[in-house]
């Protein structure tokens, strides 16, 4: 039986089964805790400008029907990409469905080494852009304030990533705030609280600008675990 993903998934399908005929070999539905219009990517043996055009003259009718706008890839584009976008097509690989074709990742797989490069790219740039945020806030209150609030799910994000490279679960809040207080050593109030406004509760009792110097010392402390990380201290199934 067909899931809600990819039923919404398949008037993409059936126009790309139009455009490109047996060029087209697979087409996943993927997303993890996925929100909004369902993703899906499409692998076939090759991409013209008249295939790009007719893909053009039906995204509307797609959006309607509740997909995203599919990313197109040879299998050979796909393959040769894995160590330039790890996190993003280690999520692809890791919670996709078939809904066209045969399984396409068969014998693919994300390079740890990729893996945690990608992790320290994303705990460096937050740190960052958290301290340069800060600085332009100008110390107002309100800016601050939306500044943990509006950065919350990148935090999360980025702590999910590092849950994966270790090969922890982290498939619930709870899971992702135990991982971070046994692994990383970060406090888990923070954790928590950082973790909840990501996921659009309200938190009403979080002072979002008291906050701040904790969360920018967690920062701080994913920033020297990444560059420490090895696999010795990971869980019992690191990415590989």
């Amino acid at each position: 039986m067909a899931s809600g993903r990819s039923t919404v998934v398949q008037p993409v399908v059936d126009d790309l089964e139009r455009f490109f005929g047996d060029r087209l070999e697979a087409v996943v539905a993927y997303g993890w805790r996925h929100h909004g219009a369902v993703p899906s990517l499409a692998l076939v043996s090759s991409i013209q400008l008249d295939d790009l055009n007719a893909c053009a003259a039906r995204t509307s009718a797609w959006h309607r029907a509740g997909a995203a706008t599919p990313l197109l890839l040879t299998r050979a584009d796909f393959a040769r990409s894995l160590d330039v976008f790890p996190i993003e097509y280690g999520e692809i690989i890791e919670h996709h469905e078939v809904v066209f074709g045969r399984d396409p990742f068969d014998g693919l797989s994300i390079r740890i080494d990729d893996l945690r490069r990608a992790c320290e790219v994303q705990v460096k740039s937050h740190l960052l852009h958290l301290r340069e945020d800060y600085i332009e806030s100008g110390g107002r209150r309100s800016e601050i304030e939306s500044l943990v609030r509006d950065s919350a799910a990148g935090f999360a994000a980025v702590l999910r990533h590092l849950a994966r490279l270790d090969g922890a679960a982290a498939g619930t809040s709870t899971e992702l705030v135990r991982y971070a207080a046994r692994r990383i050593q970060l406090d888990a109030h923070v954790v928590g609280d950082l973790v909840a406004l990501s996921d659009g509760e309200g938190v009403p009792t979080v002072d979002a600008v008291k906050l701040f110097p904790a969360y920018l010392a967690a920062m701080a402390r994913m920033t020297e675990f990444v560059d420490r990380w090895s696999k010795e201290g990971a869980g019992p199934n690191p990415v590989a």
